[in-house]
């Protein structure tokens, strides 16, 4: 995971204390429904079974906070560390992602019994401010894990032809009235992006830095399951000048012609099969989808700088985000954060001044600008509270198991 910037001293001990603590008792409520078969699971090599996700987040508190500042401390089990390790390659050789579902043992159980431990182990840390800014990085990770944890399960139910559900029912519809604005407008000129000032970012997000906008307008609502229908009953998958080059030959190749887990008039969520609300912004679509969608609708994905010069003015805690264990589904909306991550039209590429951190935990960020794109925002799987306008997600532009959506722009 990337660097934390942010300093020991701006969180109280005990709100940090209460943070990891909820964050720890958010993950295992999330994986309580799940059976021992369920939490094995692997459907494909970009998922992760969710006793992995399970057990690599406690990895991460007891590899870079315990076993490195805490005298004494004799890790759990000297095995796990080869199997639970992601892809840090300073902590040495690991097993390799895409068989992650083979993991029978250690089950669940044992998994958890090593979570109590760390947990009551982390207990005289979390008072430390020299540690909280690794602390806050530890309990980001894990939210990060828990929305891979809830569209990793859902990837994995989908391929059982009964369309099992993890929770009886869907989420309540989002609180808030419908926004009226159909286009926010910006007039250009020199706008400053990325993190900067005091608050918990990765370091992805900074340095903060000075770009120079054109004037254009970021649609006020996201394109929703009705106007995708419309895209497709428009011949839209059929259409190559729609599409990229690449697009074209992965709706080719891979046979594409609607959404992952669109079925005729329904579509799978961790509820099981439901019927589709044509209102509801529609998810699960890769960068190629989105930029032939824009490109039928005689529009643009916008840059990741025009829609966080647009959302510095938004509350990121506010629309449809996860507030608890129950299943995520996106919902119309007023907020420009939560329902669906929104793909950009940016690359992923490092900021100026950008240096990734010494260490381990500087791997993730640097070693990945490459060949993936920006998205903002944040999902109704996202936590609420873990995203902020100069949050930069991304993803390979065939991937489309995340809640990823679009919201369009233009010229003015």
């Amino acid at each position: 995971m990337p660097e934390a910037q942010v300093q020991p001293q701006q969180r109280a001990s005990s709100g940090l204390a209460d943070r990891y603590a909820a964050t720890r008792r958010l993950t295992e409520a999330l994986c309580a429904p799940l059976s021992e078969a369920d939490a094995t699971i692997q459907s494909m090599p970009d998922a992760s079974p969710a006793k992995w996700h399970l057990a690599h987040t406690t990895w991460f508190f007891e590899t870079f906070l315990l076993r490195d500042h805490l005298p004494g401390y004799r890790l759990f089990d000297e095995r796990w560390p080869f199997l639970f390790n992601s892809y840090y390659e300073g902590e040495g050789d690991r097993l390799p992602r895409p068989r992650r579902g083979m993991l029978s043992r250690p089950t669940v159980a044992e998994i958890g019994d090593w979570r109590a431990h760390v947990d009551d182990a982390m207990a005289p840390l979390l008072g430390d401010p020299e540690l909280a800014a690794l602390i806050e990085l530890g309990i980001a990770h894990e939210q990060q894990h828990q929305e891979l944890l809830l569209t990793d399960i859902k990837h994995a139910l989908f391929q059982n032809p009964i369309g099992p559900e993890i929770w009886p029912e869907a989420m309540p519809t989002a609180q808030g009235r419908w926004s009226s604005i159909d286009w926010f407008e910006h007039p250009g000129g020199i706008a400053l992006v990325g993190h900067a000032g005091e608050g918990f970012a990765f370091d992805n997000e900074g340095p903060a830095h000075r770009v120079l906008l054109e004037p254009f307008a970021l649609a006020g609502s996201l394109v929703n399951n009705s106007e995708w229908e419309q895209f497709i009953a428009d011949g839209g998958y059929k259409t190559a000048s729609l599409w990229l080059a690449d697009g074209w030959d992965w709706v080719r190749q891979k046979g594409i012609r609607a959404p992952l887990y669109w079925f005729e008039g329904e579509h799978f969520t961790h509820a099981g099969w439901a019927a589709r609300d044509p209102s509801a912004p529609v998810s699960h679509i890769s960068y190629y989808e989105a930029d032939a969608f824009a490109t039928w609708a005689g529009a643009r994905l916008p840059t990741e700088f025009e829609w966080e010069a647009i959302a510095q003015e938004h509350d990121p805690a506010a629309g449809n985000q996860l507030d608890n264990a129950a299943p995520p589904l996106p919902r119309r909306s007023s907020s420009l954060f939560g329902d669906c991550w929104q793909w950009t039209r940016s690359a992923y590429l490092p900021y100026p001044r950008f240096a990734p951190a010494a260490g381990a935990v500087g791997e993730y960020n640097g070693k990945f600008m490459s060949g993936q794109f920006v998205l903002k925002g944040a999902s109704c799987a996202t936590v609420r509270g873990h995203s902020r306008a100069s949050y930069r997600n991304f993803f390979y532009p065939h991937q489309r198991w995340q809640f990823t959506g679009l919201r369009l722009a233009k010229d003015a």
